[in-house]
């Protein structure tokens, strides 16, 4: 039977009791398949069957359980696309590869909303129960005034106000109870309420209510601050543009902006669009959306991210996404859907409460009927210890531990690059032994450069002068690191004249006044030859993992360059962090053994080289079955594969699309030192949650004994459920706060 979707966005939730209540009143109407709330970003989706009456009856419920709701537009599939950085490349295609600038990060993601889609989250005394926390505080004082002039009439008055607060708690209470949620924290409120009124505890019954309501509001304000930390980023893409038509420039909405379209980014301004450089030259600052600590140049043909700020010089920029599908607007969705994956500890810890709350109902019921029927106690006095244990009972403070944390751990890891698919990869990082890395674009830069000039009679200088006059315009990878060279040194770059390709040898042509050659050490040897010296260091240099390109000039040699991939400049220390965390390291690469090792020595990193696909998924099998929990870290098609065989598969920022696609969480920036970074993350995230059950648990244990042994009565038990739901949400917000571990 074919299934339709419905999205709305519920607000008023304040913790994943919330979530669960909604999810078990929808779940009960006819003709519904599924119902998910994911409290994080605060959207219900509903397959159902097709009924027309649904719609109304799904909006009926929600609104008589207390929290408002809206309906969404209907989603649209679209995928999440990261800009690379222009140093990437396919495994062991180096030379071949001109098009690594395009790799991209996609998964699959359900996305509906643009920036301007989410409502600013507003004070907390505008909000439904800001109002009637504020009502509720005057009416108790004017109860408690009033009780001073006419003491008699007291507990009527306290009675009276107590009903402004208590009706819709009890409203809510019934409407849950109707729809499957029996045990909710506004029914035990307002059963003890009303008992405490009856055995005459009616002013301690109406404070208890005021402090129920105060801590509604103080978990509903921590709960919003919690989603605005990653909704937060969408702020950083400026609400206008300048866009360029016909030679004019005019001011326009950044959020009108087409694929295609032409704009100019100033020195100082953040860019509003996802694009790609048409011309100028400036170091761009990247922080607020890979988390890269140091500006980076961007020129001519290279990618931008919407949010990132402009240095220097005027950029002119063709758009490449609009704004619901740029950088930030899919990293955002991105995160809100991994939020929806529930933890393996998560799920334990709903089920876990689905038995704890009952529990504590039949305890309540025990304390206060048995001791006055077998022990003779004090009836009002153990219904009063059995209606405070009541407010014991309810798992919010339990239920939010794990969720907020991990919605906070994963808010914190997309500021800084790090984007993790739900809980239950954030919670199996932690466990990681060994780690398996591709070698080309994810321990190397992805792109080659020169490493060695060598000059034979000529200086260095013009060796490198001639053959990047031959190169230009060259797209190859290793005239690109030639030219890359001279630029770096701001070399001025010859003319040539009669230039041609040699297939497969190399380039000729005239600069000059000089005939000269560039090109590979047989087809040099075939025109001059080569002395046992030259022979030697090019012996060498290709020992070295390089490649070795000879400068022929009016029939001698005048230099060589070597040229490597080199190893990213964070990856030796990258790799000691993780070595030095007890994890083990291994690179598997496609390449030839000879680069491979050369990589593998001065990384100190152990390598197994010239794999196929199969044979990486392979080894990581292997590793797995020594007992290693297996992190896979790649970018490349062949190593998808071995990416889903792991435990968890990392895509290195400048990764291909099925890479990104396969693996469960990806590091934007490519940096290495971010595996340790991400590991790092789920184990404080982990014992952040260890923290909240902690607290949630214990608060209630010590309340639990101090109110059976008389110590306290029904206000403070109250802060057994709400205050412990505030500290927990406070505890998981530090999280929020995280920082890079300066050591990697």
């Amino acid at each position: 039977m074919t299934t339709h979707e419905i999205r709305y966005r519920i607000d008023g939730m304040d913790c994943g009791a919330c979530a669960a209540k909604i999810e078990t009143a929808v779940r009960r109407l006819a003709d519904v398949a599924e119902a998910d709330v994911n409290f994080a970003s605060e959207t219900l989706t509903v397959r159902h069957r097709g009924s027309a009456d649904l719609p109304k009856a799904i909006e009926k419920i929600i609104r008589g359980l207390g929290f408002t709701i809206e309906s969404k537009p209907p989603s649209k599939s679209l995928s999440l696309e990261i800009p690379a950085a222009p140093d990437s490349c396919c495994e062991g295609k180096l030379a071949q590869e001109e098009n690594g600038h395009e790799h991209a990060l996609r998964g699959a993601v359900d996305h509906s909303h643009g920036h301007d889609e989410r409502p600013k989250q507003r004070a907390w005394w505008t909000s439904d129960k800001g109002r009637l926390t504020i009502a509720y505080g005057l009416a108790l004082s004017m109860a408690w005034a009033a009780g001073q002039l006419l003491p008699q009439l007291e507990a009527w008055f306290f009675s009276a106000a107590m009903l402004i607060g208590l009706v819709p708690i009890a409203r809510r209470a019934v409407m849950a109870a109707r729809t499957g949620t029996p045990f909710s924290i506004e029914m035990l409120m307002s059963v003890a309420a009303v008992g405490a009124v009856i055995i005459g505890a009616s002013e301690e019954a109406a404070a208890v209510v005021f402090l129920f309501l105060i801590g509604e509001l103080l978990e509903g304000v921590a709960a919003g601050k919690a989603r605005a930390s990653i909704q937060s980023l969408t702020e950083l893409v400026p609400k206008t543009a300048l866009l360029e038509e016909n030679g004019q420039t005019r001011e326009v909405q950044a959020e009108s902006l087409i694929v295609g379209s032409t704009i100019l980014v100033r020195p100082g301004d953040r860019i509003p669009a996802d694009g790609i450089v048409l011309s100028g030259e400036s170091a761009i600052d990247e922080a607020p959306v890979t988390g890269e600590s140091t500006p980076v140049r961007k020129g001519a043909g290279t990618a931008v991210f919407a949010g990132t700020i402009n240095g220097e010089a005027v950029l002119r920029i063709r758009v490449t996404a609009a704004a619901e599908d740029n950088t930030i607007a899919r990293v955002v969705k991105l995160v809100e859907q991994a939020q929806e994956a529930k933890a393996p500890t998560e799920r334990f810890i709903n089920r876990f409460a689905s038995y704890y709350t009952p529990g504590v109902v039949v305890v309540a019921a025990l304390v206060a009927l048995v001791p006055p029927l077998f022990f003779d106690g004090s009836l009002s006095g153990w219904t009063y210890k059995g209606l405070a244990i009541l407010l014991i009972g309810c798992p919010c403070a339990l239920v939010i531990s794990t969720p907020a944390a991990i919605a906070a751990a994963l808010s914190s890891g997309a500021r800084r690059g790090l984007l993790i698919k739900g809980g239950a990869v954030l919670e199996r990082l932690r466990d990681v032994t060994a780690v398996a890395l591709d070698k080309t674009g994810t321990l190397t830069a992805g792109k080659p450069r020169v490493t060695d000039v060598i000059a034979f009679g000529r200086s260095e200088a013009e060796v490198l002068r001639l053959a990047a006059a031959l190169e230009m315009g060259s797209s190859h990878p290793l005239a690109k690191a030639i030219l890359d060279r001279v630029a770096d040194h701001e070399m001025e770059v010859p003319p040539v004249s009669n230039a041609k390709a040699i297939g497969g040898k190399g380039v000729s042509g005239l600069v000059e006044g000089v005939d000269t050659f560039f090109g590979s050490p047989q087809a040099a040897a075939a025109m001059v030859a080569l002395s046992l010296d030259q022979s030697a260091k090019v012996t060498v240099l290709n020992e070295e993992g390089k490649t070795v390109s000879i400068l022929v000039a009016n029939g001698c040699i005048a230099g060589m360059l070597a040229m490597r991939d080199e190893p990213r400049a964070d990856a030796l220390s990258g790799l000691r962090a993780l070595t030095a965390s007890g994890i083990k390291t291994v690179m598997l690469t496609g390449d030839n053994r000879r680069a491979a090792e050369a990589i593998g020595r001065q990384l100190g990193i152990e390598v197994y080289a010239e794999l196929l696909p199969e044979d990486k998924q392979r080894i990581v099998g292997e590793l797995r079955e020594k007992g290693f929990v297996v992190a896979k870290i790649g970018d490349g098609i062949n190593d998808a594969p071995a990416l889903a065989a792991a435990d968890v598969g990392i895509a290195m920022g400048g990764g291909t699309d099925v890479a990104l696609e396969t693996a469960d969480a990806a590091i934007l920036h490519g940096r290495v030192g971010d595996i340790k970074q991400m590991i790092a993350l789920s184990k404080k995230t982990m014992a952040n949650i260890h923290q909240n059950v902690a607290i949630a648990l214990g608060l209630k244990a010590i309340f639990l004994v101090t109110t059976i042994i008389g110590v306290t009565g029904l206000w403070p038990a109250i802060l057994a459920d709400t205050g412990a739901t505030v500290l927990v949400t406070g505890n998981a917000m530090r999280l929020l706060r995280t920082k890079p571990d300066s050591k990697v």
